[in-house]
């Protein structure tokens, strides 16, 4: 991995993030993280984690870039975020779950970072399956990419904190511009990465039962998908529409179309208004 940076930033609301401080406030007491590293500039978190992965890195390990420079979303769209602007951090995990249960892996990471984004005065936010965070004008906020390789899952979030409007494309928004203020971005990166282990180690325990956990529950409350009309783009290229109707034990989405009910494992959906 690139060694960390001293640099310091010009702009107060995009210092650097002071990595021993929150490596020692995550790991102390945690029954889940064991390192936090946070480096200048990088191509991929995900992609360096999924390299430390294959090389039997422990489960617990989290990588946060300043900048990240050959990011990655969904469906092989880019990424990019101004030095300092966001949040860019990959979690390492090993779950040891049922492999169709891994689909609530990133409802789950979704539902950790709408409750520690929920903790900013002034802004509400929304999940959209499978992996956005939105505002509550339905701009996006946050994405979330997990990737599977040697023997882990990796999961990787990219937060808009005090990215401006002329540094975001149209449909997209920071927490800085949805709250009207500026805001942490360490308390908002530690607020998220333990709320993932409130609920990450509950859920492999029950062999990620969604139900058992109140994670189904909660993904729901979070949710501005279920009951909404959608249009979803299937890897085929094809378009599905209906009303979504609920999330599955497998965190598939549900949709009931005219030709009958269809579960959906991936897809990018769209919320039709």
């Amino acid at each position: 991995m690139p060694e960390p940076s001293s640099s310091a930033s010009s702009d107060p609301a995009r210092a650097p993030l002071d990595a021993p401080a929150l490596a020692a406030a995550l790991t102390s007491g945690s029954g889940l993280w064991r390192s936090l590293e946070v480096v200048a500039e990088i191509g991929s978190t995900n992609a360096a984690l999924l390299d430390a992965a294959a090389g039997d890195a422990p489960e617990g390990t989290v990588l946060v870039a300043e900048h990240q420079v050959t990011g990655r979303g969904r469906l092989d769209r880019t990424w990019t975020s101004p030095p300092g602007a966001g949040l860019t951090v990959s979690v390492l995990l090993r779950p040891d779950v049922p492999a169709a249960r891994r689909g609530w892996l990133p409802l789950l990471t979704g539902v950790a970072l709408a409750e520690a984004v929920g903790e900013v005065p002034g802004v509400r936010a929304s999940l959209k399956w499978p992996n956005d965070l939105l505002a509550a004008d339905g701009a996006k906020l946050a994405g979330i990419l997990a990737e599977v390789g040697g023997g882990a899952v990796v999961v990787g979030v990219g937060l808009n904190v005090s990215t401006r409007a002329d540094e975001l494309p149209d449909t997209a928004t920071s927490l800085a511009l949805a709250a009207g203020h500026p805001v942490d971005r360490a308390a908002v990166l530690l607020g998220f990465l333990r709320g993932l282990e409130r609920r990450y180690l509950p859920w492999t325990a029950a062999l990620g039962d969604p139900v058992l956990t109140g994670l189904a529950r909660d993904y729901l409350a979070w949710s501005s998908t279920v009951g909404s009309p959608v249009a979803a783009t299937l890897p085929d290229g094809s378009v599905l529409e209906g009303i979504a109707e609920s999330v599955d034990w497998d965190g598939r989405l549900v949709v009931r179309t005219a030709a009958g009910t269809v579960a959906l494992a991936s897809g990018d959906v769209r919320h039709v208004r």
